[in-house]
């Protein structure tokens, strides 16, 4: 019932990406501080609206709930290094704060992880 205002996405293709998002998807929790990784899954409760944050009214927000933490976390480190993962856009657009997971990748992480 309650979650998080995921805010702030300034970048047009992952704004976009959030724009796309279901109430029910799930989505992978990814940390950009000095460990780069994913440490959870959350849930989708609000679709896309207008950031409130954004004076020019172009990007959007959504509601998020934390639904586990990963028993294990996947680092950038080990995603880079792993073939399977040579075309996932964290890879090729590291940079890119919101971004879609193909059902291979969304697999092969939660077998990494444990899940």
């Amino acid at each position: 019932r309650f979650g998080t205002v995921w805010d702030g996405v300034r970048n047009f293709q992952a704004s976009n990406n959030l724009k796309s998002m279901r109430k029910g998807d799930k989505c992978f929790f990814y940390q950009t501080g000095k460990m780069k990784c994913i440490t959870g899954v959350v849930g989708v409760i609000r679709e896309a609206f207008l950031d409130k944050s954004d004076k020019n009214r172009k990007f959007v927000s959504v509601v998020v709930k934390a639904l586990y933490p990963l028993k294990r976390e996947i680092t950038l480190k080990e995603i880079k290094k792993n073939k399977v993962f040579k075309d996932f856009s964290l890879v090729k657009q590291s940079r890119l704060s919101v971004m879609k997971v193909n059902l291979k990748y969304w697999k092969k992480i939660c077998k990494m992880s444990k899940v």
